[in-house]
Protein backbone atom coordinates (compact mmCIF):
# COMPACT_ATOMS: atom_id res chain seq x y z
CA UNK A 1 0.00 0.00 0.00
CA UNK A 2 3.25 1.79 0.26
CA UNK A 3 2.09 4.00 -3.41
CA UNK A 4 -1.62 4.79 -2.87
CA UNK A 5 -2.70 8.35 -1.39
CA UNK A 6 -2.09 8.61 2.21
CA UNK A 7 -5.70 9.82 2.59
CA UNK A 8 -6.87 6.76 0.94
CA UNK A 9 -4.78 4.71 2.99
CA UNK A 10 -5.86 5.98 6.01
CA UNK A 11 -9.54 5.23 5.43
CA UNK A 12 -8.83 1.70 3.99
CA UNK A 13 -6.62 0.75 7.67
CA UNK A 14 -9.07 3.07 9.89
CA UNK A 15 -11.83 1.05 8.59
CA UNK A 16 -10.69 -2.36 9.04
CA UNK A 17 -10.75 -3.14 12.35
CA UNK A 18 -14.58 -2.01 12.24
CA UNK A 19 -15.03 -5.01 10.06
CA UNK A 20 -15.19 -7.16 13.13
CA UNK A 21 -18.58 -6.17 13.57
CA UNK A 22 -19.61 -5.64 9.73
CA UNK A 23 -18.82 -9.17 8.75
CA UNK A 24 -20.91 -11.26 11.11
CA UNK A 25 -23.87 -8.89 10.55
CA UNK A 26 -23.54 -9.70 6.65
CA UNK A 27 -23.39 -13.18 7.32
CA UNK A 28 -26.86 -13.16 9.63
CA UNK A 29 -28.35 -11.39 6.72
CA UNK A 30 -27.52 -13.99 3.70
CA UNK A 31 -28.37 -16.73 5.94
CA UNK A 32 -31.65 -15.03 7.02
CA UNK A 33 -32.45 -14.23 3.48
CA UNK A 34 -33.92 -17.70 2.32
CA UNK A 35 -36.61 -18.02 5.07
CA UNK A 36 -37.54 -14.90 4.35
CA UNK A 37 -38.16 -15.54 0.43
CA UNK A 38 -35.45 -14.56 -1.26
CA UNK A 39 -33.37 -16.36 -3.86
CA UNK A 40 -29.62 -16.04 -3.48
CA UNK A 41 -29.28 -13.81 -6.41
CA UNK A 42 -31.76 -11.86 -4.89
CA UNK A 43 -30.16 -11.66 -1.70
CA UNK A 44 -26.88 -10.82 -3.23
CA UNK A 45 -28.63 -8.32 -5.62
CA UNK A 46 -29.76 -6.50 -2.56
CA UNK A 47 -26.82 -6.28 -0.65
CA UNK A 48 -24.85 -4.85 -3.85
CA UNK A 49 -27.58 -2.22 -5.10
CA UNK A 50 -29.29 -1.55 -1.76
CA UNK A 51 -26.22 -1.71 0.43
CA UNK A 52 -27.73 -0.77 3.87
CA UNK A 53 -27.63 -2.92 6.51
CA UNK A 54 -30.55 -2.44 9.32
CA UNK A 55 -32.99 -1.57 6.68
CA UNK A 56 -32.06 -4.88 4.68
CA UNK A 57 -32.97 -7.09 7.51
CA UNK A 58 -36.37 -4.77 8.40
CA UNK A 59 -36.93 -5.51 4.54
CA UNK A 60 -36.83 -9.13 4.73
CA UNK A 61 -38.81 -8.86 8.30
CA UNK A 62 -41.54 -7.49 6.19
CA UNK A 63 -41.27 -9.32 2.98
CA UNK A 64 -41.62 -12.41 5.65
CA UNK A 65 -44.94 -11.53 6.86
CA UNK A 66 -46.07 -10.13 3.16
CA UNK A 67 -45.99 -6.41 3.98
CA UNK A 68 -47.09 -3.83 0.78
CA UNK A 69 -44.28 -2.90 -1.27
CA UNK A 70 -45.06 0.93 -0.09
CA UNK A 71 -44.87 -0.05 3.51
CA UNK A 72 -41.48 -1.50 2.91
CA UNK A 73 -40.39 1.79 0.95
CA UNK A 74 -41.62 3.67 3.34
CA UNK A 75 -40.48 1.79 6.81
CA UNK A 76 -36.72 1.39 5.25
CA UNK A 77 -36.85 5.42 4.48
CA UNK A 78 -37.47 5.80 8.39
CA UNK A 79 -34.45 4.05 9.12
CA UNK A 80 -31.96 5.65 6.80
CA UNK A 81 -33.26 8.94 7.87
CA UNK A 82 -30.22 8.99 9.88
CA UNK A 83 -28.32 9.31 7.20
CA UNK A 84 -29.64 12.83 5.35
CA UNK A 85 -27.85 13.80 8.91
CA UNK A 86 -24.59 12.29 7.82
CA UNK A 87 -24.79 14.11 4.92
CA UNK A 88 -25.91 17.78 6.55
CA UNK A 89 -22.94 17.05 7.93
CA UNK A 90 -20.70 16.44 5.19
CA UNK A 91 -22.16 19.61 3.06
CA UNK A 92 -19.14 21.72 3.65
CA UNK A 93 -16.63 19.57 3.26
CA UNK A 94 -17.53 18.11 0.05
CA UNK A 95 -19.03 21.01 -2.03
CA UNK A 96 -16.34 21.56 -3.81
CA UNK A 97 -16.52 18.14 -5.43
CA UNK A 98 -18.24 17.47 -8.60
CA UNK A 99 -21.92 16.07 -8.82
CA UNK A 100 -20.53 12.77 -9.65
CA UNK A 101 -17.96 12.10 -7.36
CA UNK A 102 -20.78 13.31 -4.65
CA UNK A 103 -23.27 11.22 -6.03
CA UNK A 104 -20.55 7.82 -5.96
CA UNK A 105 -19.51 8.65 -2.33
CA UNK A 106 -23.27 9.45 -1.06
CA UNK A 107 -23.14 5.23 -1.70
CA UNK A 108 -20.45 4.31 0.39
CA UNK A 109 -22.11 6.12 3.48
CA UNK A 110 -22.14 3.80 6.09
CA UNK A 111 -22.42 4.32 10.02
CA UNK A 112 -18.87 3.16 9.85
CA UNK A 113 -17.77 5.22 6.94
CA UNK A 114 -18.95 8.04 7.99
CA UNK A 115 -17.06 7.62 11.88
CA UNK A 116 -14.06 6.84 9.52
CA UNK A 117 -14.69 9.93 7.90
CA UNK A 118 -15.09 12.72 10.80
CA UNK A 119 -12.22 10.83 12.95
CA UNK A 120 -9.81 11.68 9.63
CA UNK A 121 -11.04 15.14 9.34
CA UNK A 122 -10.73 15.96 13.10
CA UNK A 123 -6.62 14.96 12.60
CA UNK A 124 -6.85 17.34 9.32
CA UNK A 125 -6.49 14.79 7.38
CA UNK A 126 -7.29 15.60 3.46
CA UNK A 127 -8.56 15.05 1.12
CA UNK A 128 -11.44 13.47 2.65
CA UNK A 129 -12.94 12.58 -0.15
CA UNK A 130 -10.50 9.67 -0.75
CA UNK A 131 -10.76 8.53 2.74
CA UNK A 132 -14.24 8.06 2.22
CA UNK A 133 -13.44 6.30 -1.35
CA UNK A 134 -11.37 4.20 1.09
CA UNK A 135 -13.20 3.31 3.78
CA UNK A 136 -16.32 2.80 1.56
CA UNK A 137 -14.75 0.20 -0.57
CA UNK A 138 -13.43 -1.78 2.36
CA UNK A 139 -16.89 -1.78 3.88
CA UNK A 140 -18.92 -2.55 1.11
CA UNK A 141 -16.67 -5.26 -0.17
CA UNK A 142 -16.97 -6.93 3.38
CA UNK A 143 -20.66 -6.19 3.25
CA UNK A 144 -21.26 -8.38 -0.23
CA UNK A 145 -18.59 -10.79 0.26
CA UNK A 146 -20.01 -12.17 3.82
CA UNK A 147 -23.79 -12.15 2.35
CA UNK A 148 -22.46 -14.41 -0.34
CA UNK A 149 -20.88 -16.90 2.38
CA UNK A 150 -23.55 -16.46 4.65
CA UNK A 151 -26.01 -17.62 2.24
CA UNK A 152 -23.29 -21.08 1.66
CA UNK A 153 -23.54 -20.97 5.27
CA UNK A 154 -27.24 -20.87 5.64
CA UNK A 155 -27.95 -23.73 3.25
CA UNK A 156 -25.40 -26.09 5.12
CA UNK A 157 -25.02 -25.25 8.42
CA UNK A 158 -28.90 -24.80 10.74
CA UNK A 159 -29.90 -22.46 13.38
CA UNK A 160 -26.72 -20.18 12.19
CA UNK A 161 -28.48 -16.99 12.81
CA UNK A 162 -29.10 -17.64 16.38
CA UNK A 163 -25.50 -18.10 17.71
CA UNK A 164 -25.32 -14.54 18.49
CA UNK A 165 -22.98 -13.22 16.00
CA UNK A 166 -24.57 -9.93 16.15
CA UNK A 167 -23.42 -8.95 18.92
CA UNK A 168 -20.63 -8.44 17.02
CA UNK A 169 -21.96 -5.46 15.23
CA UNK A 170 -23.22 -3.97 18.95
CA UNK A 171 -19.31 -4.08 20.10
CA UNK A 172 -18.68 -2.23 16.41
CA UNK A 173 -21.15 0.61 17.03
CA UNK A 174 -20.08 1.17 20.73
CA UNK A 175 -16.34 1.39 19.43
CA UNK A 176 -17.41 3.90 16.26
CA UNK A 177 -19.42 6.12 19.04
CA UNK A 178 -17.57 6.68 21.99
CA UNK A 179 -13.80 7.84 20.45
CA UNK A 180 -16.17 10.74 18.94
CA UNK A 181 -17.92 11.91 22.04
CA UNK A 182 -15.12 14.75 23.24
CA UNK A 183 -17.39 17.06 24.32
CA UNK A 184 -20.01 17.70 26.96
CA UNK A 185 -22.72 18.63 24.12
CA UNK A 186 -21.94 15.47 22.51
CA UNK A 187 -21.66 12.99 25.52
CA UNK A 188 -25.46 14.63 26.49
CA UNK A 189 -26.72 14.13 22.78
CA UNK A 190 -25.70 10.44 23.06
CA UNK A 191 -27.06 9.86 26.64
CA UNK A 192 -30.29 11.52 25.64
CA UNK A 193 -30.43 9.19 21.99
CA UNK A 194 -29.61 6.09 23.87
CA UNK A 195 -32.26 6.62 26.48
CA UNK A 196 -34.90 7.71 24.05
CA UNK A 197 -34.05 4.54 21.76
CA UNK A 198 -34.56 1.90 24.86
CA UNK A 199 -37.75 3.55 26.01
CA UNK A 200 -39.28 4.08 22.57
CA UNK A 201 -38.33 0.45 21.69
CA UNK A 202 -41.97 -0.67 21.34
CA UNK A 203 -42.99 2.08 18.89
CA UNK A 204 -43.92 0.47 15.10
CA UNK A 205 -41.85 0.77 11.87
CA UNK A 206 -38.39 1.92 14.40
CA UNK A 207 -39.80 4.87 14.67
CA UNK A 208 -38.39 5.36 17.94
CA UNK A 209 -34.46 5.54 15.95
CA UNK A 210 -35.93 8.35 14.59
CA UNK A 211 -37.05 10.22 17.71
CA UNK A 212 -34.07 8.82 19.34
CA UNK A 213 -31.95 10.91 17.29
CA UNK A 214 -33.97 14.04 17.22
CA UNK A 215 -33.77 14.21 20.52
CA UNK A 216 -30.59 13.41 20.97
CA UNK A 217 -29.67 16.68 18.44
CA UNK A 218 -32.04 18.89 20.03
CA UNK A 219 -31.15 18.48 23.69
CA UNK A 220 -26.94 18.85 22.50
CA UNK A 221 -28.00 22.18 20.51
CA UNK A 222 -30.06 23.38 23.50
CA UNK A 223 -26.81 22.68 25.72
CA UNK A 224 -24.86 24.35 23.15
CA UNK A 225 -27.37 28.10 23.28
CA UNK A 226 -27.08 28.11 27.31
CA UNK A 227 -23.48 26.77 27.70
Amino acid sequence: MQNLNPAFKVGVLDTLPLQMGVAPFALIFGTLAGPAGLSPWATMAMSVLVYAGSSQFLALSLLAVGAALPVIIFTTLIINLRHALYSATLQLPFAHLPFWRRALLAFFLTDETFAVVQSAASRKMLPLDSVMLGSGLVNFSTWVVFTGIGIVLGNNIPQLQHWGLEFAMVATFIGIVVPLLVSRAQVLCAVVAGTTALLAHGLPYKLGLLLAVLLGVWAAMLFKEKA
